[in-house]
């Protein structure tokens, strides 16, 4: 039941990024989401670009709210070779670097002391 439902859920939303990728003329302001869809990029990765200083949010959203981003400004990064390859390693140093964390992380072993210090 619940693979039926994720599954509905991700038609729909492939839906939805469809028929914004499809629209003639862009909104001003974007989601974190749209800005995702906009730029190529995973839903998850824009807070990471956001984090980095490579996208900046329209005012001064508080921490927990929703995030808008200017089409304008979209435009310009998404059409920046530079900036995309910026962007792209900035993933790519997120993930390794949690990788790694996590993998030191597993292996580390605890040092007890000795019963005779």
């Amino acid at each position: 039941m619940v693979q039926i439902e994720s599954s509905m859920l991700r038609t729909e939303m492939n839906q939805a990024k469809e028929l914004f990728l499809s629209l003639g003329t862009v909104p001003a302001r974007l989601t974190a989401e749209e800005t995702a869809w906009f730029l190529g990029f995973a839903a998850h990765e824009i807070p990471i670009l956001t984090a980095k200083g490579l996208l900046k949010p329209l005012r001064h959203p508080p921490v927990n709210g929703p995030k808008y981003f200017s089409t304008s400004l979209l435009e310009e990064v998404r059409n920046d070779q530079k900036w995309l390859s910026k962007a792209s390693d900035a993933i790519v140093d997120y993930w390794k670097s949690k990788n790694d964390r996590k993998k030191d992380t597993r292996f580390s072993v605890a040092v007890l002391p000795s019963e005779n210090s």
